[in-house]
């Protein structure tokens, strides 16, 4: 019965928060975009001001190896150009053997730094490009487990990100963005860390639906991993993150709750006899503004 309310609340809720509107999308990590990546847009702020805080919670559905996965993030802006956050990393376990590979939780930093300007040199082309970076910390994953008792690994991005939206299409919006990171980190840090620091691309696609009082983004988005994970065999490879998601989008002014809802491709047979079980795994996030 406890179940049965659990389930009833909870769809009342996303009814609730897709019948409403919000000021702002944070991402898995708590930046600025769509599921999994960055956009170069940052939080809402005021010139030469602080905006009001930004507050997420994303759940992922992992599968019974990796298990549940869930992040609280908080980001703020500042003067149209900047934006920083905080992400704490949690995760309940699956029911496999490997599971322990993947538990315990860490804590995310992230900043970005707007240096151009959307249609930018009065033109109507120009996308916006940005500079940012992540790091994660106190990680007891795949990649710590070679480290001593109680001891925690770290790794981290550095990303340069280019996202436009195009209007001239009538009535169909597009939002497109294109990204290079270089990173350490294997599937966000879910999978603890890669082997080395390498240059990997990510970018996203997607069109806006107009409808009374909101509109939803429909896109998807790819993610280049390392294909190798530290203390795993190198037969062992991580494919390249896909989503699929559905995000409704504020057009008047009002409350500043949002919900996105994706299926995300992580990591299946990742060795002969291994397999992740985690693709077309569902999440699913909700956003507020205050």
């Amino acid at each position: 019965m406890n179940t049965k309310k659990l389930v009833i609340a909870f769809t009342l809720f996303v009814i609730t928060a897709f019948s409403q509107t919000s000021f702002a999308q944070l991402n898995w990590e708590g930046q600025t975009g769509a599921l999994l990546t960055p956009f170069a847009y940052t939080a809402s702020s005021p010139a030469n001001k602080f905006g009001k805080p930004e507050v997420a919670f994303h759940y992922l559905n992992s599968g019974p190896v990796v298990g549940n996965d869930y992040q609280l993030s908080v980001t703020e802006g500042f003067a149209k150009r900047f934006e920083f956050g905080y992400t704490q990393a949690f995760s309940s376990a699956g029911s496999s053997a490997l599971t322990p590979l993947f538990s315990n939780g860490f804590s995310e930093l992230h900043g970005k730094l707007g240096i151009i300007n959307e249609n930018a040199f009065k033109t109507k082309w120009v996308p916006a490009i940005a500079v940012g970076t992540i790091g994660r910390f106190g990680i007891q994953r795949v990649g710590s487990e070679g480290l001593a008792a109680g001891a925690t690994a770290h790794n981290g991005d550095f990303y340069l990100v280019a996202t436009k939206t195009i209007t001239q299409v009538k009535g169909l919006p597009i939002v497109l963005s294109f990204g290079d990171k270089v990173t350490n980190a294997s599937v966000f840090g879910i999978a603890g860390n890669a082997p080395n620091w390498q240059g990997r691309l990510f970018g996203a696609a997607a069109f806006v639906v107009k409808g009374p009082k909101s509109a939803l983004i429909f896109g998807s988005e790819v993610v280049q991993q390392p294909h190798y994970v530290e203390g795993l065999p190198k037969a062992a490879t991580i494919p390249t993150s896909e989503s699929y998601f559905v995000r409704v989008v504020p057009h008047i002014e009002g409350s500043p709750l949002q919900v996105d809802l994706g299926v995300a491709q992580i990591a299946g047979k990742i060795a002969p006899g291994v397999d992740l079980q985690a693709r077309a795994r569902v999440g699913m996030g909700i956003t507020y503004h205050f």
